[in-house]
């Protein structure tokens, strides 16, 4: 156990995030994501879900300053009627950590998957909100 550190972050994943360089990107995935199938690193934060996780990681990460959106959600699928009122949990989150606001960009569902697969990571999370999977871009350190 370390002061100031989040006690959701392992220190697996906290390895991963100081391994990860500007411009690396890390997903967060929610319960129904093939997290296993696309992962270069996978890491299990089951039971655990994206609101905290977002929470507890964007105490130690920047988001990265030099792009437009920071973060990418995956796209609901045309004419799929869910809601995704997990979206506005996260970009309080992001204002309240990171002092952004509008840093979420929407991505069609198989290029987030085809994105995923190019990502330093993917936290697999139990999350059993729908298309709450996100992905976070690394930013610098100033």
């Amino acid at each position: 156990m370390l002061k100031g550190i989040p006690s959701i972050l392992s220190p697996e994943l906290l390895k991963i995030l100081m391994e990860m360089g500007h411009g690396d990107e890390i997903v967060l995935a929610d319960a129904n994501f093939p997290a296993a199938s696309h992962a270069q690193r996978l890491v299990r934060s089951d039971g655990h879900g994206i609101p905290e996780i977002l929470d507890a990681i964007l105490q130690l990460f920047p988001l990265d300053p030099y792009v437009d959106k920071p973060v990418a959600l995956m796209q609901v699928v045309p004419m799929d009627p869910v809601e995704t009122p997990i979206w506005d949990t996260y970009a309080s989150i992001i204002q309240q950590q990171a002092g952004l606001n509008e840093a979420c960009e929407e991505v069609e569902r198989f290029a987030f998957y085809e994105r995923a697969k190019q990502a330093y990571a993917i936290i697999a999370t139990g999350e059993k909100a729908l298309y709450a999977n996100m992905i976070l871009k690394k930013g610098v350190i100033v």
